[in-house]
């Protein structure tokens, strides 16, 4: 096992600011014309064509961090690489054990290109819903969520990651689950919460009350990220207001403002205004005081995150 570096003191939650990467899917798919059946990016990782592609992918926004003079947070691609989708895909678990340490070494192989003293590297395993992305297709009660991510969780924290980012989550209970697991592991994790454009997860819940329920049921996560939503569905309930603004540390938005269900259906990229996100990034950070994490989801490329880093780093320097 590998000693992790930063396990026990992330620099981001010392008010650091750090980038992470964009969407990964969409640039594969859309930018690079590749054919990713189920959004699956972790299954590039088992081909020498397939691991130069994701190379080039970091590569390029960890470069972004680096001539900004900041740190950054190394995802793996492996937002699929849990049961039910390598089974899908043709990977049973030993399969999809390997691949996710595969993806491990890959970060830190990463870390090892870019890392100084002013840029800290920081490699998160990265794990998604059981379900769609989109919807809460298939709820779970968090004893059956960590049960089923347990593994993955797991297999993370033998490989020496520092930290896991859970990505799209759409209910508490599958939030719960996973966060239980993180804590067996002792492992510390940025929960990722996706919301519709009125601001609620797509089972209806509040943004605020949900996170109040997550912390509430004794595995607490490190901090908690909103993902895979325009900053115009989430901006208003923000300004709102509440002490429970105060645990959310990440923000990767997407580019588009459409809804997931016009997302879903969409058959052309819909990029947004990379400088126009980066400023709505700004703007955020005067409604979340311990906002530290910039990157983004769907739509987004690294010209979104250059934007965020001229938006809401430069001008913090």
């Amino acid at each position: 096992m590998t000693t992790p570096r930063y396990r026990d003191a992330l620099p981001q939650l010392s008010g650091r600011r750090m980038l992470t990467d964009s969407g990964l899917e969409t640039t594969l798919i859309f930018h690079d014309g590749i054919d990713l059946p189920l959004f699956a990016s972790f299954a590039l990782l088992a081909s020498a064509d397939g691991r130069a592609r994701l190379r080039g992918y970091f590569d390029r926004h960890a470069e972004i961090a680096v001539s900004h003079g900041i740190g950054f947070i190394a995802d793996t691609p492996t937002w699929r690489a849990s049961r039910d989708w390598g089974e899908r895909l043709g990977f049973d678990a030993v399969a999809l054990a390997r691949l996710n340490r595969e993806a491990v070494r890959m970060m830190f192989a990463l870390r090892d290109r870019w890392e100084s003293p002013a840029t800290p590297v920081v490699v998160s395993g990265n794990i998604g819903p059981r379900g769609d992305g989109y919807a809460p297709d298939r709820m779970m009660t968090p004893e059956e969520a960590q049960d089923y991510h347990a593994q993955q969780v797991e297999t993370f924290a033998r490989a020496g990651v520092d930290m896991i980012t859970v990505m799209t989550m759409t209910h508490a209970g599958e939030a719960i689950g996973i966060a239980r697991a993180a804590k067996a592991a002792a492992v510390p994790v940025s929960m990722g919460l996706t919301v519709e454009t009125d601001g609620r997860l797509p089972t209806g819940q509040p943004l605020g009350e949900a996170i109040q329920e997550i912390d509430g049921s004794g595995a607490a996560p490190t901090y908690y990220m909103i993902n895979c939503a325009h900053p115009d569905h989430f901006r208003d309930v923000l300004a709102a207001g509440g002490a429970w603004r105060d645990r959310i540390r990440a923000i990767r938005a997407n580019a588009s403002r459409k809804s997931h269900a016009e997302l879903d259906e969409a058959t052309e990229l819909d990029a947004g205004d990379p400088h126009g996100l980066g400023a709505d990034y700004a703007g955020l950070l005067r409604l979340l005081p311990n906002l530290s994490v910039f990157g983004g989801c769907c739509g987004t490329d690294h010209r979104h995150v250059a934007a965020m880093a001229e938006a809401c780093i430069a001008e913090a320097a």
